[in-house]
């Protein structure tokens, strides 16, 4: 089945399924490199729970074959004491009962055993699960915080990530699982090897025989069902990106406008369609062959069956030892088609597990600074021919960018969409590094700097800055972790930041829920959010770097004048870098960059570049024109 893209880009489907390979899937024996981990992984999740699933695990594994045997003392007693009542028939009651019921008693006891050890592995693998869960999505979300922006940006390592948080929080718990279960029936199944062996070394082999075909047919088909699962990794985050896009309220607004319902819901079906074809021809090739394998085993039961019974009507075994082998073959069958059953499973759980640790192992960039402070204090910023290309990407975004800002001075950076303003602002931040050249903070390189340190001293508001679903005093405390729940804080960082009156005015106040998620949540207006962004910004309040990527566009011109007005104020003595298309923001600034197509192409102050009458003026007058 073909997933091929359509001329019209519509829907994307996919080529054909990879070969085969290493890569994609490692060697039957090689895979299980991961059960170790896995049991480590498990151990130091709860060692109690683990050492409680090793016991139960024992204890069920060998009573099995203790209440078989149990079972042909029965049999065997109750023959005899029926024997011996048709001897002696005035032979007391008791003396008749007591033999069979011990035995009765003693299997009791067995099976009551046998059924706590079930309940304590079923109560501790929930437990286990529970915490195991928990403790695998914390390693997800610890190396995710590890990854640089541009990994982030990176589709391949996206996809690991999808990969890992879909399969990956379950599957070290059903491997250890398995590998309980599997201990489990190979206690047992030694246990019944020496009763069977007892009878006949050949009934070993027919129940090898039996069993054998279908582990086989697993092991398989789970090699297949995790190619599948790796192959079509871009088409479920498709999906789910659909889903998200159809039930948010931040895009169902313009899906209703532009009446996208239909489009985007018709692409999700097609993949749904094409994915779920792919599932059901394995699911329907694997069952077939389970079916048709499983018959063998069948056979082989009743051929060891049929065995049995001949050499108990030849008088070779009593009617307790065929009872017992009876119940030991099968019990044998059925432990050994768990065991297969159980290392198949194991096959396809480290296949699993192996995104999770080629997720887990992915390198990062390690951080080598350590400077808290610069060689050259009071310096400022500089930018000493930087250039960045995106990774992946052909043409630089920035390309020989010299600036010096100094402590107490503004830069505006001016220049059309795309031409590398707001890529500059996270190089400053070092979200990204330079490809070429280098950035100073105070004398010192930013690479030398403790990247802790370096973003406490810089305050920003992004122009895609996030609105958190969380109450108003949270939204505002993201911007200074140290101090996320102090009110006073809240409160400082909300009236330089204009956001105090609309506050006031909501039923909770800094309490108050904002966003549709959850129950009670308020939404804002563009232009109220944009004041929690801002004020976010002002939570720094040791700050001396503040940085401003287009932080009115939602407002009004009213708004716009009291918000640059108190942040000239709270700006004094600190370095303050403003990125706005709106000119009389643009113009108060200390200097004024012009970049173009990711060059400086002008620089000086308002005055200078009307003067010029270069690109700066060219921009200045259509707006200027614009209010006339």
């Amino acid at each position: 089945m073909a997933f091929v893209a359509e001329s019209d880009g519509r829907v994307p489907r996919l080529s054909q399924p990879p070969a085969k390979s290493r890569h994609l899937l490692p060697g039957f024996f090689s895979v299980f490199r991961y059960s170790r981990r896995a049991l480590a992984l498990v151990w130091s999740t709860s060692r109690g729970l683990t050492i409680g699933l090793a016991i139960c695990t024992l204890v069920a594994g060998i009573l099995p074959a203790v209440a078989a045997y149990l079972g042909q003392l029965i049999v065997d007693a109750v023959v005899a004491a029926m024997e011996q009542h048709a001897q002696q028939p005035g032979l007391d009651w008791q003396s008749l009962l007591w033999p069979p019921m011990r035995y009765v008693l003693m299997e009791m006891g067995v099976i009551a055993l046998i059924a706590l050890a079930q309940r304590g592995l079923s109560v501790q693998q929930s437990l286990l699960r529970a915490l195991l869960g928990q403790r695998v999505n914390v390693m997800i979300l610890e190396k995710a915080g590890t990854l640089s922006l541009s990994q982030f940006e990176d589709s391949e390592l996206y996809d690991k990530l999808t990969r890992a948080r879909r399969e990956a929080s379950s599957r070290p718990l059903a491997l250890v699982n398995k590998t309980f279960s599997l201990i489990q029936n190979a206690i047992s199944l030694g246990s019944f090897a020496l009763l069977l062996w007892q009878f006949s070394p050949w009934a070993l082999l027919i129940l090898v025989i039996g069993a054998l075909p279908v582990f086989v047919s697993e092991a398989k088909f789970s090699g297949d069902a995790f190619r599948l699962f790796r192959w079509r990794s871009p088409q479920t985050r498709m999906q789910s990106y659909l889903e998200t896009v159809l039930a948010r309220e931040d895009s169902i607004k313009e899906v209703k406008l532009f009446g996208l319902e239909s489009l985007f819901l018709g692409r999700y079906r097609d993949i749904f369609r094409t994915l779920y074809a792919e599932d059901r021809r394995l699911t329907i090739r694997r069952d077939a062959w389970g079916f048709l394998l499983g018959l063998l085993g069948t056979l082989s039961f009743y051929a060891a069956y049929a065995w049995v019974v001949v050499d108990t009507i030849l008088g070779r075994l009593t009617l307790g030892q065929m009872t017992m082998y009876l119940s030991v073959f099968k019990q044998g069958q059925s432990a050994l088609s768990a065991s297969l059953t159980a290392i198949s499973g194991m096959y396809e759980d480290n296949l699993y597990l192996s995104n999770l640790y080629e997720y887990l192992e992915h390198p990062v960039a390690t951080d080598s600074g350590h400077l808290t402070a610069g060689i050259r204090p009071g310096d400022g910023i500089r930018f000493e021919g930087v250039s960045f290309t995106y990774p992946g990407g052909e043409r630089p975004v920035l390309q020989d960018i010299d600036l010096h800002l100094q402590p107490g001075e503004s830069l505006a950076l001016v220049g059309e969409n795309g031409s590398g303003k707001t890529t500059l602002i996270k190089l400053l931040t070092r979200l990204y590094e330079p490809s070429r050249g280098r950035i100073l903070l105070d004398g010192s390189d930013l690479l030398d700097w403790d990247i802790g340190m370096l973003r406490r001293r810089v305050g920003v508001i992004f122009q895609d800055f996030v609105r958190y679903q969380l109450p108003v005093g949270e939204n505002l405390g993201v911007g200074d972790v140290e101090a996320f729940t102090d009110t006073a804080r809240w409160e400082r960082a909300a009236r330089q930041g204009m956001a105090d009156d609309f506050i006031a005015r909501m039923e909770n106040g800094y309490h108050t829920q904002l966003g549709r998620w959850f129950q009670r949540g308020q939404e804002l207006s563009g232009g109220q959010w944009q004041k929690i962004a801002l004020s976010r910004a002002y939570m720094r309040e040791d700050a001396d770097i503040l940085v401003l990527d287009e932080p009115t566009a939602a407002m009004d011109a009213a708004a716009e004048a009291q918000v640059f007005e108190q942040f000239r104020r709270h700006a004094q003595g600190r370095m303050t870098l403003l990125i706005s298309h709106r000119f009389s923001t643009v113009r108060a600034a200390d200097q004024i960059v012009v970049i173009d197509n990711g060059r400086i192409i002008e620089r000086g102050n308002h005055s200078a570049l009307l003067a010029r009458n270069g690109r700066y003026a060219q921009l200045f007058r259509l707006q200027a024109a614009g209010y006339q």
